[in-house]
């Protein structure tokens, strides 16, 4: 077999592994990194590391293997630009017609269920990232627990105890921000 088919062999598979879980490399790296457009490009520089590492890729499971590459560039990215804490705006670049609908067309409800779904994301923003990457792959990308300890090279306990801490965590904000604009009377 030559050099040049071999390459493109390789690139197949890469395609195979990675192609059907880009929503998902997408997903994560526009929570870990909080922009749109540095998340499209963490994952072609993930795309790109995938290829040039195919080898190494010994079978198991590809959206684990795909994942833990897209997770690994970002926090790279994120080391190089000396970063603590992660900007989300989330809320900003949302299709207004993605929002659940409540059946009430009232401007009040609207703006409400947009306040709650603002809040949310601050909370979740200001989770440190061991416990806000673990709700992102439970929650959003619906992980298993062991795809999630792949993704991150933790055991299974590890898991389970950051996500047990991190909706802890999410539930006694969002009780305390109920509690106070309920005192406010908002």
């Amino acid at each position: 077999m030559s050099k040049g088919s071999a390459a493109a062999l390789d690139l197949g598979l890469v395609r195979d592994l990675t192609v059907p879980h880009l929503d998902a490399a997408y997903n994560l790296a526009r929570w870990l990194m909080g922009s749109d457009q540095d998340a499209a490009d963490l994952v072609h520089t993930a795309f790109l590391r995938a290829a040039r590492y195919i080898h190494t890729y010994a079978g198991g499971n590809a959206r684990a293997w795909w994942l833990s590459i897209v997770r690994n560039c970002c926090l790279a990215t994120l080391a190089g630009r000396e970063r603590s804490e992660v900007s989300l705006d989330v809320i900003a670049d949302q299709d207004p017609d993605a929002m659940p609908h409540t059946g009430r067309t009232d401007l009040e409800d609207a703006a409400h269920l947009s306040q709650c779904a603002a809040l949310v994301v601050d909370h979740l923003q200001a989770l440190p990232r061991e416990f806000r990457e673990v709700l992102v792959l439970r929650e959003i990308e619906d992980c298993s627990y062991r795809e999630i300890a792949d993704i991150l090279s933790v055991p299974v306990g590890t898991v389970m105890s950051r996500l047990a801490r991190a909706r802890a965590l999410m539930r006694k904000t969002l009780t305390e921000d109920s509690s106070d604009l309920n005192a406010h009377g908002l």
